[in-house]
């Protein structure tokens, strides 16, 4: 009961020191505006935040904001989804085979310092400028920690514990199911929280290649008109999804994994 009321209390205070900064933040943003030279190149926030809500009702181009955010949504999870698919099992078979890791790390060491942003050229010449171009982008960013901590994690397994299941008579397909995979979820977990910010973040630069919606492009074309509010709207749009999409995931990584719970 004692645990319940003080994991209670701190979810309490972690929601009041949230709010606190975030109107902190606000405030010194709309008090800079208004009484320093900062409102020639920034908006007070209450206009962005009017924009925002007046966008929920009247089109950025061709269509209302929450129609922008569910095209950049589906465009991350489309890539996202393939980099899971990918880089988990590419990540296991480096942890768990060393035939695997002599053959797969060397390229991964060498793909691994290449950013998202780099491989814009290649996606456009191998995929042109349609969907398939922005999916490899926001792909081959996320790839890389899903990876590296799939990697991480079934390489980490405790040896007494294979050692132990060995010695009674276990499986190597036995081992890998009951004792390498369960001990590899949370750092997978860990993996997939990064993939997916950095997914997040990669859809801008995947909607400069070209789109006519998506919360990218409402950056892009504020940026070409030099509409600051716009500018700030869409990048808050994203900051908000973002924020929901790795609450989200912690949730769910709450569900599976709460013997051992990350990023509390």
């Amino acid at each position: 009961m004692r645990k319940k009321i003080r994991f209670q209390n701190t979810k309490a205070e972690t929601a009041v020191y949230f709010c606190a900064s975030l109107t902190g933040l606000l405030l010194i943003w709309y008090l800079a505006v208004r009484y320093t030279n900062l409102n020639k190149v920034m908006p007070s926030p209450f206009e962005v935040f009017a924009f925002v809500g007046s966008s929920f009702v009247k089109n950025i181009g061709s269509r209302i904001l929450p129609f922008h955010i569910l095209a950049s949504l589906k465009r991350v999870f489309v890539g996202y989804f393939l980099a899971c698919i990918i880089g988990i099992p590419l990540g296991i078979i480096m942890g768990c085979s060393r035939t695997g890791k002599a053959v797969i790390k060397p390229i991964f060491e060498l793909l691994r310092p290449i950013p998202g942003l780099a491989w814009i050229p290649l996606a456009i010449l191998w995929f042109g400028i349609g969907e398939s171009s922005k999916y490899f982008i926001i792909c081959v960013s996320a790839i890389v920690s899903i990876i590296l901590n799939s990697y991480s994690g079934a390489s980490q397994v405790d040896p007494i514990l294979t050692g132990a299941a060995k010695m009674l008579g276990a499986r190597p397909i036995q081992i890998f199911f009951y004792i390498t995979l369960p001990s590899s979820v949370p750092q997978i977990f860990a993996g997939l929280q990064v993939g997916l910010s950095s997914s997040w973040m990669a859809v801008i630069a995947a909607e400069m290649i070209r789109a006519s919606e998506g919360a990218g492009w409402i950056i892009t074309t504020g940026m070409e008109s030099g509409n600051t509010v716009q500018i700030l709207s869409g990048m808050i749009s994203i900051g908000l999804v973002g924020l929901l999409l790795a609450s989200l995931l912690r949730l769910m990584e709450r569900g599976l994994c709460a013997w051992n719970i990350q990023g509390k």
